[in-house]
């Protein structure tokens, strides 16, 4: 377990997850890094932990490089267990180590976490001199728990983001420009939209704070670090956190007969003939975290269910409660699907819509049992409808 050099004197310390493959509910299908950093200066830091379970790993890395006695610091950009998890072995393995974090939120989530420790609490705008080299604190509060912070260290340009620009992304390889760069963009956007999306605001006070760092490298808490794309990243946060998606749709149905799963394809293929760009997802088939995604583009939203027991099929249910919460705005919406006597889905779908704060473009498209070709006809008309 060798520590990876990331600067002269900066090294990647952190520990890799190869087999994780679900966090709180969102698909990591190419596993996750917890990444940590030490800085050796006048002063020793280490910038942030690992999870509990990889604690000897991050052990081992540092002791490549240094004695972990040595450690003067250990920054704690966020309380989360995944980035904080491995403090308790980090402060035996390190007892004359100050740990760094915010106040009051950094303090109060440790204590709580791991009891009383050598807390130094900072604010936003706090400097800490190691020597050659000054970190700076900045708080990032709700980007995603109320403790966060983010440290930029002038000297080199060099920002550690915490879970800002992070991906869950697990290679062998460090930097943005060894890696395939269209995986790790994607990875980005997954992360951004199932973690960061419903802090948009903050996202983009965090991104307008960052381009007014101009930092030359970016090293976040998961996936590898920005060095040679760090425009490219910024430029996505800036597209994201703005909420208004140009064109796109994106339709979310489950079936049970194959009649909502018709009236879904009808809708796709009118989409599709309007020249607009349309992802099509079956709730059987795929999963909330990899269908949210897509939410990122797509300006217009249409969800389909029939009705089974005086409700929407709970697939739907918890796709409609999993993109309520992440809070997207500014989309226009419609609920669609077949019925055979009560058809009381339709309307609970609209008003699950109408909660996420979507503009309800189109009157539920509601058709009993199966439908015909003229009423496929109509569906296609209403869409076309659409400006």
């Amino acid at each position: 377990m060798n520590a990876i050099q990331v600067k002269e004197g900066i090294y990647w310390v952190g520990a890799l997850d190869w087999h994780l493959r679900n966090f709180h509910g969102y698909t990591t299908n190419r596993g996750a890094t917890y990444n940590a950093y030490l800085i050796i200066d006048e002063k020793v830091a280490l910038i942030d932990a690992v999870k509990a379970p990889f604690s000897k790993e991050l052990l081992e890395r540092i002791s490549s490089v240094i004695d972990p006695s040595k450690i003067d610091y250990i920054i704690s950009n966020h309380v989360e267990m995944d980035h904080s998890g491995a403090l308790p072995a980090m402060a035996k393995a390190c007892p004359n180590a100050t740990i760094v974090t915010s106040a009051p939120s950094g303090v109060k989530g440790l204590t709580a976490h791991y009891g009383q420790l050598n807390y130094m609490p900072v604010k936003s705008g706090s400097t800490l001199s190691l020597g050659k080299r000054t970190l700076s604190f900045v708080a990032t509060p709700m980007l995603h728990w109320p403790d966060n912070m983010i440290t930029w260290c002038p000297e080199e340009k060099l920002l550690f983001s915490n879970d800002a620009f992070g991906q869950h992304y697990c290679t062998n390889t460090r930097f943005d420009d060894d890696s395939d760069f269209c995986e790790t963009m994607q990875e980005a956007k997954k992360y951004y939209a199932n973690i960061i999306m419903c802090y948009g605001k903050q996202a983009a006070g965090a991104w307008k704070t960052v381009k007014e760092l101009a930092p030359e490298m970016i090293a976040p808490s998961h996936g590898v670090i920005w060095r040679s794309h760090v425009d490219d990243i910024l430029d996505g946060y800036e597209k994201w956190s703005t909420h208004e998606p140009e064109t796109g749709a994106l339709v979310v149905f489950d079936s049970m007969w194959h009649s909502t799963e018709t009236m879904a394809q009808t809708i796709a293929e009118a989409f599709t003939g309007q020249g607009v760009p349309v992802k099509l997802y079956d709730l059987k088939q795929s999963h909330l975290s990899d269908i949210i995604v897509n939410l990122l583009d797509c300006k217009y939203v249409a969800v389909g269910s029939p009705t089974l027991n005086n409700n929407m099929l709970p697939t739907v249910a918890a796709f409609l409660c999993y993109m309520k919460g992440l809070s997207p705005k500014n989309r226009r919406a419609f609920s669609f699907g077949s019925y055979g006597w009560g058809g009381q889905a339709n309307a609970q779908i609209d008003e699950e819509l109408k909660k996420c704060g979507f503009e309800l473009c189109l009157d539920t498209l509601k058709i009993q049992y199966i439908p015909s070709e003229e009423q496929l006809k109509e569906i296609d008309e209403k869409i076309k409808s659409l400006d």
